[in-house]
């Protein structure tokens, strides 16, 4: 079996992110590097960026129009109607992976069978703790076991 190489999951990981920064909306390059730096704490190579930014060009999927900052020439990266549709099919991918990944640690509410994510509401009823997602849910729970 392949040994997994970091670096490579991680320029990969890279370059998901350079694509939603772009998502967000138009930017220059080095936009990219700060904005990736702040959101992920690691810088990113312009090595990377540029590179990745040519082959989304060459592959219809970004563009760049020219802006014109005091003296300077700036390069304004943008994602195509094409570039925009693969970032929804590569989020869709990614969110079905990420639900896979955390819906086996869920709790579910005891009442209505919605997935918890975040907090959830706790009675003990018969000597059994049972999660709710609100208080509202657990009411009729309750007076539903009381009759």
């Amino acid at each position: 079996m392949a040994e997994l190489d970091v670096d490579d999951l991680i320029s990969d990981f890279s370059r998901f992110y350079i694509l939603t920064i772009l998502y967000e909306g138009p930017t220059h390059g080095y936009g990219i590097i700060r904005k990736f730096r702040n959101r992920v704490g690691k810088k990113i190579s312009p090595g990377l960026v540029y590179p990745f930014l040519q082959r989304l060009e060459e592959r219809g999927l970004a563009g760049q129009n020219s802006e014109m900052v005091g003296q300077k020439e700036r390069k304004v990266h943008y994602l195509t109607e094409e570039g925009t549709a693969l970032c929804n099919r590569l989020f869709l991918r990614f969110a079905n992976l990420v639900s896979v990944a955390i819906e086996p640690s869920l709790d579910v509410c005891a009442h209505c069978g919605c997935k918890i994510y975040e907090g959830g509401h706790r009675e003990v009823i018969k000597g059994e703790e049972l999660v709710f997602c609100c208080s509202h849910c657990a009411a009729p729970y309750i007076r539903e076991m009381k009759e």
